[in-house]
């Protein structure tokens, strides 16, 4: 995996920066267009895919084939190049939280840029993307909300989770990161405002573990919050109600849980992050036996 220093092959990141482990682009190379985009999408709908956009980089075939002549300056750009220019722009801001928010802008148009520019500049944008920039986009993330990064189930989707999981597109998720919001690193209940943890701890698990994007799913559930400031708030984005406890959250848990099951097999690997510590015991105590779980907030602090 690496080469000259850096963290991915050249010869097995041919399109994306990240590692070519399943043999995607190398097997497609020696086309004279990019055929995913055929089935994919073309034009300006290819342009707004964020899987499978280039920006720039598409080249004066791929720009022909897939009818974005006219839809992009005439300059191609290769990906390096690209790479430093977001760089470049990262840097000139001064507070932390606008990086983050560039840095979700960009995965949310074109990620194989983003992860190439993750992995590329790893010690420098991991505390973008994560902790301890993610702590305060995740207090403010009613106000800075775009476009939904992950599946949220709340409590008004009790006895439809099933159907929930369905309307994610992506069908084999391999690994979910779900957490309900009460116990967000050292900042306490932030409710529904949680799923920027789960969301920037799967791209981790891209960046630095090769895991496919498509292969992970980031779910926040929503049983509301005791956050006085949350509720009061006329951004939040969250159930409007006090946190359920008891039977209430123990058969929504279960309801799910059952349900990631059923819908994607026992194999699917399920982190709870982030949950109140009486929560998080209980979970993994109930499920360690039927289901891939881990919790390395509280499995991590007592394996000794």
């Amino acid at each position: 995996m690496m080469n000259g220093g850096n963290l991915v092959d050249n010869d097995s990141a041919v399109a994306g920066g990240v590692e070519d482990m399943y043999g995607e682009d190398i097997a497609t190379m020696g086309q004279p267009v990019t055929p995913w985009t055929v089935s994919v999408a073309s034009g300006y709908t290819l342009m707004r895919d964020p899987r499978h956009n280039k920006g720039l980089a598409f080249t004066e075939r791929e720009r022909d084939a897939h009818y974005l002549r006219g839809l992009l300056p005439p300059i191609v750009l290769s990906q390096e190049l690209q790479e430093k220019r977001i760089m470049h722009m990262l840097r000139q801001y001064k507070v932390p939280l606008q990086r983050y928010m560039a840095m979700m802008d960009l995965q949310e148009r074109n990620e194989r840029l983003f992860y190439k520019l993750l992995i590329d500049n790893v010690e420098e944008l991991l505390p973008v993307v994560y902790t301890p920039t993610v702590g305060e986009a995740c207090q403010k993330y009613g106000s800075i909300f775009r476009r939904p990064q992950g599946l949220y189930i709340s409590l008004k989707e009790k006895g439809k989770i099933l159907e929930v999981l369905k309307n994610w597109p992506e069908r084999s998720v391999q690994v979910i990161v779900v957490t309900d919001g009460e116990r967000i690193l050292g900042l306490g209940d932030l409710g529904c405002q949680g799923m920027g943890i789960p969301v920037g701890k799967l791209s981790l698990y891209t960046a630095l573990g090769g895991v496919r994007p498509s292969a992970c799913l980031p779910i926040t559930i929503d049983v509301g919050t005791n956050n006085e400031k949350l509720l009061n708030d006329e951004f939040y984005i969250g159930l409007r109600q006090r946190r359920a406890t008891g039977q209430e959250y123990a058969e929504l848990l279960h309801e799910f849980m059952s349900a990631v099951k059923q819908n994607y097999g026992e194999k699917v690997l399920i982190q709870f992050e982030d949950f109140a510590n009486h929560n998080a015991f209980e979970l993994l105590a109930r499920y360690s036996s039927s289901h891939l779980v881990f919790n390395d907030d509280i499995q991590v602090l007592f394996s000794n």
